[in-house]
C-alpha cells in the first residue's frame, strides 16, 4: 500500500539548516549564507549535489594536517565539494582535483571559481586511471579505497582520512608520521619512504 500526502512548504531548503561553517586553523568553512569570523580565511562552500560541506571530522581533520605542509604540487583525490582543493590553493598549492564523479567536479570549479582560487579538477577513476604526477596527495576517500589508490601514486606525502580512528592505513612503503583522531573519526600524515 502507498499512502501520499502533502509536504511542508520549504522542505527543499530544509537542509540549510543543518549545514553550518566551522574553523580550523586559519579557515572557516561555512555555506554562502553564513558569513566568516574575523580573523579566518573563509572557504565558502555551496555542496550542491556533491558530497562534502566541510564539517565531517575528516575533513576537519586532513584540512588541520594539510595546513602543516609546504605547499608543493597537490593532487586531491575524491574531491567531492572541493574543500581540502579550495584550501590547498589557499595555502599556495599547485592544485589538481579528481574524481569518479562528474557532479563533484563540477561543484569543486564552481566553489573554486566563488572562492577566487584556480585549481585543475577533471574526472578520473584513482583505481584504474594513470594519476598525475604530484608532490602530496590527499585523499579523504574509505580505507580500503586508500590503501588501493596509494601503491598508485607517487608522491612523498599523502594526507588521507575518511576511516574510523580504530583503522589506519597499512600500505607498503608507506609510514605514518603523524595521526589524529576526532569524534570517531582518524586522519593520517604518512611519509612515502
Amino acid at each position: 500500500m502507498i499512502e501520499a500526502g502533502d509536504v511542508p512548504d520549504g522542505w527543499e531548503d530544509r537542509w540549510r539548516a543543518f549545514h553550518h561553517g566551522i574553523v580550523v586553523g586559519r579557515f572557516w568553512v561555512g555555506p554562502p549564507w553564513e558569513e566568516a569570523p574575523s580573523g579566518a580565511e573563509a572557504i565558502v562552500i555551496d555542496p550542491g549535489r556533491a558530497f562534502g560541506t566541510g564539517g565531517h571530522p575528516t575533513t576537519r581533520l586532513s584540512l588541520e594536517l594539510l595546513q602543516e605542509l609546504e605547499p608543493a604540487r597537490l593532487l586531491d583525490i575524491g574531491c567531492g565539494s572541493g574543500v581540502l582543493s579550495i584550501a590547498g590553493a589557499k595555502l599556495g598549492f599547485e592544485v589538481t582535483a579528481i574524481d569518479v564523479d562528474d557532479v563533484a567536479i563540477e561543484a569543486t570549479l564552481a566553489n573554486a571559481r566563488v572562492n577566487g582560487v584556480e585549481i585543475s579538477a577533471y574526472r578520473l577513476d584513482a583505481l584504474v586511471d594513470e594519476l598525475p604526477e604530484t608532490d602530496v596527495a590527499v585523499a579523504n576517500i574509505a580505507l580500503d579505497v586508500v590503501e588501493l589508490v596509494l601503491p598508485r601514486v607517487s608522491a612523498g606525502s599523502a594526507v588521507t582520512s575518511g576511516y574510523l580512528d580504530s583503522q589506519q592505513p597499512d600500505v607498503e612503503g608507506w609510514w605514518p608520521r603523524d595521526n589524529r583522531d576526532l569524534d570517531g573519526w582518524a586522519a593520517d600524515l604518512l611519509e612515502h619512504a
